[in-house]
């Protein structure tokens, strides 16, 4: 069961809901407009609230959904962990759309508040709260992530290696806005 829900879990984290909805409603292709990146943060630049929040909403439900069945199925903590981590590789790196993905900050926020939801409330809190005061969405990524690691180690230590890993792969993705954080060029709202 674990094999399956894991493959399962890729293949539903490989639709990226921010092309899909700009398919559907006639807009850019957010990899071809704004950061270039399709997630929900680039399509409230290139489409709008609206589409933004559903694509929010899609791809959290992609990191939720999984770990759920997950835990349905009886699986433990670490293996519900590890098909979450499935469904964020799915989202960085899509079979449908030539493994282009986006950067998997909403689907990895979809797997912590199916494991351990104060986790995933603490990434939250403190990605509106930097994204407040800074108004740059991959700083408050990257400090919302690891944030959240503490806590999740101390109430579900079985799914520390898996989110170790799924906060790696986050930072990796985000390695372009480190250097142009550190250049003070990072794009702002």
């Amino acid at each position: 069961m674990f094999w399956l829900l894991a493959i399962l879990a890729y293949l539903l984290g490989s639709l990226s809901f921010a092309i899909l909805l700009s398919r559907l409603s006639g807009g850019p292709d957010p990899r071809a407009s704004g950061s270039g990146n399709p997630g929900a943060t680039n399509m409230l630049r290139v489409a709008g609230r609206k589409l933004a929040i559903l694509t929010l909403l899609g791809d959290l439900l992609k990191g939720l959904l999984p770990v759920l069945a997950a835990a349905l199925f009886g699986l433990g903590v670490q293996q519900q962990a590890w098909i979450g981590l499935a469904a964020v590789v799915g989202h960085l790196y899509p079979l449908y759309f030539r493994f282009r993905g986006g950067k998997g900050v909403a689907t990895a926020a979809g797997v912590l508040l199916g494991i351990y939801p104060p986790a995933a409330l603490l990434a939250i809190c403190a990605w509106l709260l930097v994204f407040g005061l800074t108004r740059t969405s991959s700083l408050a990524a990257l400090i919302a992530t690891p944030l959240s690691l503490p806590l999740l180690a101390w109430q579900q230590a079985g799914a520390l290696l898996p989110m170790t890993v799924l906060t790696g792969l986050i930072v990796w993705r985000h390695r372009r806005n480190l250097r142009d954080l550190f250049a003070g060029r990072e794009r702002h709202f």
